[in-house]
């Protein structure tokens, strides 16, 4: 008989290999898993919902909510609540058990006060932006059911680095601006604490952990003019070298091209390291971001859904 439960000590080889059974499409590690949910600081076991049969986990459910801000200077978002993910292992679905198992991890982050429930963008330890239809439409259907709703559909995007060479009219864009006084390099070790208050503060307050994060200067390009106002990386999230991002332009500065000369020049220290390919999760398909992203020649390979459940009046 499947018992549900929190998580204990001794189901993390089993909710692994059960993960990678549940979802072949993104497979993960222990040291995935230990590293960032075991070792997270607003980790409680409680919010871990397991089903277990014969010692061994056959499905679950993750409910977090902040016990610790995400970056010095923000809140603990009081009213929010995260479910990174949930599975059930296919020999044991259609029978109810992973909207049991959801349930329960909503019923544990909303005894914790949480009125906004939010599918899957959890940081800075989300697997993925939301939930894939075209792969999970089980999942989909589950949470679409239980009152999530879609808040916005990002897309992931990949390009092949093999044969990559930098336009010409890059090249003479980047000229124009320097003429102009903007600079584009990596940053010294005393411009980080700039770039990371740049990009917490223009952005978003994960963007700046990222960098602080990341500890790895010659992977990053900054563009200056008196200030920092543009920046992109490669290798921030896992140490994924092929992963690009965080990327921003400051919005008073778009127009000028800085987005496309930072875009292009990473691509090309990506290409000089031997990388095969740039990908990332997370941007708006019709986002100026987005669009720059497909005139560099990136292509869509997935679409997600970000999803919340409200409770009402929240």
């Amino acid at each position: 008989m499947v018992t549900v439960r929190a998580f204990a000590s001794g189901d993390e080889a089993s909710l692994v290999e059960a993960w990678n059974r549940s979802m072949p499409g993104d497979p993960t590690t222990s040291g995935w898993f230990r590293d960032c949910v075991l070792l997270d600081p607003n980790f409680d076991p409680e919010g871990l919902r397991v089903a277990v049969l014969d010692g061994r986990v056959v499905g679950c459910a993750y409910g977090v909510r902040r016990l610790t801000p995400l970056a010095p200077g923000t809140d603990l978002e009081p009213d929010t609540g995260w479910i990174p993910f949930f599975f059930v292992v296919p020999e044991h679905r259609g029978g109810g058990l992973g909207r049991r198992l959801v349930g329960e991890a909503l019923a544990f982050l909303e005894e914790n006060g949480r009125t906004k429930i939010d599918f899957s963008s959890y940081t800075p330890n989300y697997v993925l932006p939301g939930t894939d239809a075209e792969l999970y439409p089980d999942g989909h259907r589950l949470l679409t059911g239980l009152g999530f709703r879609t808040l916005y559909s990002p897309v992931a995007m990949d390009r092949t680095l093999v044969g990559y060479v930098t336009p010409d009219e890059v090249h003479e864009l980047r000229a124009k601006r320097e003429q102009e006084g903007y600079a584009f390099r990596s940053p010294a070790d005393g411009e980080l604490p700039e770039l990371i208050r740049f990009a917490a503060d223009v952005f978003n307050p994960d963007w700046g952990e990222a960098i602080r994060a990341h500890r790895d200067p010659k992977r990053i390009v900054i563009a200056k003019k008196d200030q920092i106002v543009g920046f992109a990386l490669y290798a921030a999230y896992r140490g994924i070298p092929e992963r690009f991002g965080p990327f921003g332009v400051d919005p008073g500065q778009r127009g000028t091209g800085l987005g496309k000369i930072l875009l292009h020049l990473t691509m090309t220290m990506m290409r000089a390291e031997g990388l095969h390919s740039s990908w990332f999760l997370w941007t708006g398909e019709a986002s100026p971001a987005g669009r720059l992203y497909t005139q560099a020649g990136y292509e869509i390979t997935r679409r997600f859904q970000v999803m919340r459940r409200s409770r009402e009046g929240a």
